[in-house]
């Protein structure tokens, strides 16, 4: 057991901290007066990069490594390089302090002076610079999980180093941060794969240059993907050939995020003991460290460790710790992690309810920081910059082609060589190219079906679950085999519309009837809804996108209905618009879209919808086959007071 002692040194550790994170403000703005007591070390450097004004990143490096992370030196080199009209001395000390802020969480400041430096390194045009100033704006971004600002700095960092026709190892070591970079946002989507390929690009090009930091950085990164494929084999592997290089460059902070890695294996295996030898080790390391995100990683991995060998008390008090400073520092992806773990300590304890709201608190913030948007533009972007890349490496070809023809104008049969090659090059090119193109449309039509499968929410399942699991617990049991049977008709009718770009209306007036009687039985068959067809309507021949309705539905139930008190009535019509549109109407009589909006801002937990705007998106995209237009038109009902009577949602689609 972890003894209660090392509880109190731990604590100890953490409040240390705490109280140099607050200091660190104040120091700031000690400079004036401290700067008369600077290590003459330091004085001498600065006096001769005040002197010879070196414009490359090395000299700084070499002059300043000592002392880069010392906020107040770094402080006193700003003040002495705005005296001496020095920007490029201003905008290496103004990264320097930015890195410092970063590793203390406070990533707003540390992008405001990200932000400075980079205004300076573009008055005097100096690439390293600008290329530092991205990078380092790109990964306190990244931190914060504002993935489109963090790609659009690795991407101009990449851009930046990438046109320079000789790099200086400088910009090497970025081109090689900004792969890094990247393929930590694919690590945040979630897509490994691709995020292995970035890393182990960016590891064989720090280990032509031998920068052993680099080669710890990305094998880490590389076993925290295999980690989270479930490769915990190959995964400890790589953490340990990263703590090696930890350990070879004395590296007190990727000591920190090594040994956790392997103390997460640990308790992956069900290894509790050793995790915590391991764990209890690195009280002094988090108290030196200050990054709130390692810090609460460690408190949230000693939570589970205790966890596992049963000392629920201690476990609680860890990621109750855990949790408070996730939520302090903004940390979402970090809070998931541990209300899940918050969720497995309740549930060994046997307190099932506490357990389910855990579980639920952290889906509802992993759906918040699950961007559709910003994977979407994402994709957008990378596609955007590989095709830039591709087009300029065509251009360099034919530039190339001009000279060949040139050279070759004396010799009539050596110009047709000439043509024949380029002609052939060009083409494999282009077969290149459009594969290229046709690789990329289908991995747009993968996201707009991982999309369409994301409308059934897992707040849905669970809950219809739950209610189903009600009548069985009641012995209610033809009630339960009556909606179960329901329950998996409709998830099997999603999974299958969700594969087709359109289906009949008959089926997906079926999805839709099927969906109403689920969510019914939440709200104990109060609701009473209805769908009417016309006569003259052909459901079996009109086609309209798969699962199209299911979004406004929705709506209507927990943003109108469910907030209603007294009788609540749903109603979808179908019926003939014109003789080019099909038109379906769904109506409530609910509390109406501004009581829904007040409703809204009360709750403690919000989450965005985009179930609404992908549909439009998606009937935008099945009415280009038509000759027509689709239209949706939201209507506020109002009684004859003139007090709000509920919502109709009108959707106009082409049929011909």
């Amino acid at each position: 057991m972890f003894p209660k002692t090392t509880l109190t040194n731990f604590s100890r550790n953490i409040l240390k901290y705490i109280t140099q994170l607050g200091l660190v403000s104040s120091l700031l703005f000690t400079t004036k007066g401290l700067a008369q007591e600077a290590p003459p070390e330091f004085t001498s450097s600065v006096q001769r990069l005040i002197e010879l004004k070196p414009t490359s990143y090395q000299a700084f490096y070499d002059e300043l490594k000592p002392f880069r992370y010392d906020t107040v030196l770094m402080n006193a080199f700003v003040k002495r390089s705005i005296e001496t009209d020095y920007p490029e001395g201003q905008s290496f000390a103004l990264n320097q302090l930015g890195t410092k802020f970063r590793n203390l969480s406070q990533y707003n400041r540390a992008i405001e002076l990200h932000r400075r430096a980079l205004r300076l390194a573009e008055q005097v045009d100096n690439v390293e610079l600008k290329v530092l100033s991205h990078n380092l704006m790109g990964v306190a971004y990244r931190r914060m999980d504002a993935i489109k600002s963090a790609l659009d700095n690795n991407q101009e960092a990449l851009r930046l180093a990438e046109s320079e026709k000789e790099p200086t190892r400088h910009l090497k070591r970025h081109i090689n941060i900004a792969y890094n970079s990247i393929g930590n946002l694919y690590q945040t989507l979630e897509q490994y794969d691709l995020a292995i390929e970035q890393f182990k690009k960016a590891l064989q090009l720090e280990t032509d240059l031998n920068n052993k930091l680099g080669m710890a950085i990305n094998n880490q990164n590389i076993g925290d993907c295999l980690e989270q494929k479930g490769d915990l084999k190959q995964a400890l592997d790589y953490y340990r050939k990263s703590l090696a290089y930890n350990e070879e460059i004395n590296s007190d902070y990727g000591l920190l995020i090594c040994k956790t890695s392997i103390a997460q294996i640990y308790l992956k295996q069900d290894s509790p003991r050793p995790a915590l030898e391991i764990l209890e080790s690195l009280s002094d390391l988090m108290a030196k460290n200050g990054d709130d995100f390692i810090n609460t990683w460690v408190l949230s991995n000693f939570g589970w460790a205790h966890t596992q060998t049963g000392d629920f008390d201690i476990a609680k008090k860890y990621l109750d710790s855990s949790l408070t400073v996730t939520r302090k520092s903004q940390l979402p992806n970090m809070e998931t992690l541990t209300l899940r773990r918050l969720s497995e300590l309740e549930a060994r304890k046997g307190n099932f309810k506490d357990s389910r709201d855990f579980l639920q608190a952290s889906y509802e913030v992993k759906e918040q920081i699950t961007n559709v948007q910003n994977r979407s533009y994402i994709h957008d972007v990378i596609e955007k910059y590989e095709s830039e890349k591709k087009d300029t490496e065509i251009a360099s070809l034919a530039n190339e082609t001009e000279l060949i023809k040139l050279r070759l104008r004396r010799n009539q049969t050596r110009i047709l060589i000439g043509i024949l090659m380029i002609a052939l090059v060009s083409t494999i090119l282009f077969v290149m190219y459009r594969q290229y193109k046709s690789n990329n449309e289908k991995k747009v039509l993968s996201l707009e079906q991982n999309m369409l499968r994301s409308q059934m929410n897992p707040h849905f399942l669970f809950n219809s679950l739950n209610s189903i699991k009600l009548y069985i617990i009641n012995n209610d049991q033809k009630k339960a085999v009556h909606y179960l049977n329901k329950f998996s008709k409709l998830v099997r009718k999603i999974l299958e519309g969700s594969s087709m770009k359109e289906i009949s209306l008959e089926e997906e007036l079926e999805t839709v009837d099927l969906y109403l009687n689920i969510e019914n039985i939440r709200f104990s068959e109060e609701i009473n809804f209805q769908i009417k067809v016309d006569n003259n309507i052909d459901v079996e021949r009109i086609k309209i996108p798969s699962l199209v309705l299911q979004p406004f539905l929705e709506n209507a139930i927990w943003h109108g209905l469910s907030s209603k008190e007294g009788d609540k009535n749903l109603l979808v019509q179908v019926s003939k618009d014109d003789d080019y549109h099909l038109k379906i109407s769904i109506k409530d009589n609910g509390v109406g879209r501004a009581a829904s909006e007040i409703a809204k801002e009360k709750r403690v937990l919000k989450r965005k919808s985009v179930g609404i705007d992908i549909t439009k998106e998606r009937l935008a995209n099945f009415s280009k086959d038509f000759q027509n237009d689709f239209d949706v038109s939201i209507i506020d009902l109002y009684d004859h007071g003139n007090k709000p009577a509920g919502t109709e949602v009108i959707l106009r689609i082409p049929t011909i």
